[in-house]
């Protein structure tokens, strides 16, 4: 059986879960793996079948998304050629985890897609909505990559085909201790503003990684490096609390190994009002940006010693198993199943 694995490559959560998802696909097929995105700072260990520009959101530097350069780097004509050039059909089964050229191809030839993303968990009827409904949010949520079945990953297993995070090996298997720092990972917020409001915590050591440096530098209490996976997962792992934008896998993370969580949403992004919406309900502190206005939440979480307990099972192979139990065709699965 061959599978298509499809990645979203903006930013670096849909690249971690993947490090974990393709080893328990291999188990079942041959996979070929697709990554379209041009912000990711992960590299797979694993060799792609197709490497595409696709659609991407370029971060900005105020902490949120740069709609110029997000529209200066796309082109539909560029988009549409890649559609194209997916041979969706020489498949079997194609996930996909919110990556737009692999679904669309599928939409285009009438071939099932199988979402298997956090996006498909946050639009489920019973997960955490904002007190604002955003309508262009939510139709950009739900048509950036479109599929036929929908199976997500949220902060809890709030309705039916939600499972909760996949938590990578790597951070598994990080010995947790607690030096006393503090990680920082806001790839929405340029150098100068991170300095300039972590640096009025004068008691606070923090380890800032950073989507806009290429080297390591530090300012008084704040120690800013370009992002680096295993520094990074070392930083949270020995860390007091995490300070991040509220995405998926590295709040995920954090809370994974019982570190005081802090998130700041990026601004007109859907997906991290909906996330900060349920970390919010879960009792994480959340601020809107890093204006003054916020201090005082910045320092009453310093303070605090609450820690938010999850249980966040070991279960990514059994999950593929059931996908692929229920998606794949019967006797290719009988065969695969005979001959193992």
């Amino acid at each position: 059986m061959r599978i298509l694995y499809a990645i979203q490559g903006t930013g670096n959560g849909h690249l971690s879960r993947a490090m974990d998802i393709i080893p328990c696909l291999m188990k079942h097929a041959d996979v070929h793996i697709l990554v379209s995105g041009i912000q990711g700072d992960l590299i797979l260990p694993f060799q792609l079948s197709y490497e595409f520009r696709g659609l991407s959101f370029i971060f900005g530097k105020a902490g949120g998304v740069d709609i110029w350069k997000t529209c200066i780097k796309s082109s539909i004509r560029k988009l549409v050629k890649e559609i194209n050039l997916v041979p969706v059909e020489d498949y079997d089964l194609v996930l996909n985890d919110f990556e737009p050229v692999s679904a669309w191809a599928c939409s285009a030839k009438n071939i099932p897609c199988i979402g298997l993303s956090h996006q498909s968990a946050v639009l489920a009827d019973h997960a955490p909505k904002t007190e604002h409904h955003d309508l262009l949010g939510k139709i950009i949520l739900k048509n950036y990559a479109p599929n036929t079945a929908q199976y997500g990953f949220h902060f809890k297993a709030y309705d039916e085909n939600i499972f909760t995070p996949v938590i990578r090996k790597q951070v598994r298997e990080a010995l947790i201790q607690n030096q006393g720092h503090y990680t920082v990972y806001l790839p929405a917020y340029d150098d100068s503003r991170l300095i300039g409001t972590l640096t009025k915590f004068k008691a606070v050591n923090w380890d800032v990684f950073s989507k806009h440096s290429h080297r390591l530098y530090k300012i008084k209490n704040v120690n800013v490096q370009p992002i680096h996976n295993e520094r990074f997962i070392r930083s949270m792992a020995n860390s007091e609390g995490v300070l991040c934008g509220a995405g998926f896998e590295t709040p995920a993370e954090a809370l994974f190994m019982k570190k005081k969580l802090l998130v700041v949403p990026m601004k007109n992004q859907y997906e991290q009002q909906l996330n900060a919406a349920a970390l919010s309900e879960m009792g994480v502190p959340v601020i809107r940006n890093l204006n003054e206005r916020f201090d005082l939440v910045i320092h009453n979480w310093i303070e605090t010693d609450r820690y938010i307990t999850v249980d966040y099972p070991d279960m990514t192979q059994q999950i593929i198993d059931q996908i692929i139990d229920k998606h794949a065709k019967t006797a290719i699965i009988k065969d695969i199943r005979q001959s193992g």
